[in-house]
């Protein structure tokens, strides 16, 4: 398999941790702050995306569906108002993000249709051809190897199947993209180190951000992992992406 550059793009460089051990590190050391940082750092543009994203299910009215590195269960429970399925699993590296998720189902009363559990993208516990559709939101970049974490959800999917994958990428536009890069690199930082209590958490997600391979390219390396009638969409100025496609 093909290894990117954002595959080797790490929180801390001079941790002889892998990727995933110090991206599950990471996510556990700041789980307790991260629904509020989503939110006030994307002045909550970032529910408006996710609902753009489950939105393209509609029509396909999946019944199981997969959401990995679901983190503290947004999609999942967003999933259960806008589509109804009988079963929704979410999978993370993180327990102290999927603790906090499973507070959230608990307190929805949604404990009956989605269940969080430990999981990783690259060995996906569970069959060949078990969901209907896969959701992944700001979690492809935090795959130790892309491809492999791709070839899983392809695998688990049923043929037809759709992945929906939310993620950051950067402004075309110039003027735009000055704004987001002072933004990203001074105020998101700040504002993360400050709440978080993590000195490296935000400046990981601008440097993975800036190595991702975004818009066509991620639509090549879906392609080349088989899947088909791939579709890329931008969102607010291209800071975001909604990809979709399916086996």
């Amino acid at each position: 398999m093909s290894t990117y550059a954002h595959d080797n793009i790490v929180p801390n460089e001079k941790s002889s941790l892998t990727k995933k051990e110090q991206v599950a590190d990471m996510f556990d050391d700041i789980a307790h702050r991260y629904d509020f940082l989503n939110r006030f750092l994307s002045a909550g543009i970032d529910v408006s995306w996710r609902k753009k994203a489950l939105k393209i299910l509609v029509a396909d009215k999946p019944q199981r569906m997969l959401d990995v590195a679901t983190g503290t269960a947004d999609v999942a429970l967003m999933a259960c108002k806008i589509l109804s399925p009988k079963e929704i699993i979410g999978i993370d590296i993180s327990q102290g993000m999927l603790s906090l998720g499973k507070e959230k189902v608990e307190k929805a009363g949604l404990g009956d249709v989605i269940t969080l559990q430990l999981g990783d993208s690259e060995t996906i516990n569970f069959e060949d051809e078990a969901f209907d559709a896969v959701t992944v939101a700001f979690g492809v970049r935090n795959f130790q190897n892309l491809e492999k974490g791709l070839s899983e959800i392809y695998r688990v999917l049923k043929p037809g199947g759709k992945i929906i994958v939310l993620e950051f990428s950067k402004p075309r536009n110039k003027v735009a993209r000055g704004f987001y890069n002072l933004y990203m690199k001074y105020i998101a930082a700040n504002v993360g180190k400050m709440v978080s209590k993590n000195n490296t958490a935000y400046q990981y997600l601008d440097e993975s951000i800036t190595s991702f391979p975004e818009g066509k390219q991620f639509l090549n390396v879906l392609k080349k992992v088989q899947f088909v009638n791939t579709n890329a969409r931008p969102l607010t100025f291209g800071i975001c992406n909604i990809y979709s496609a399916q086996k």
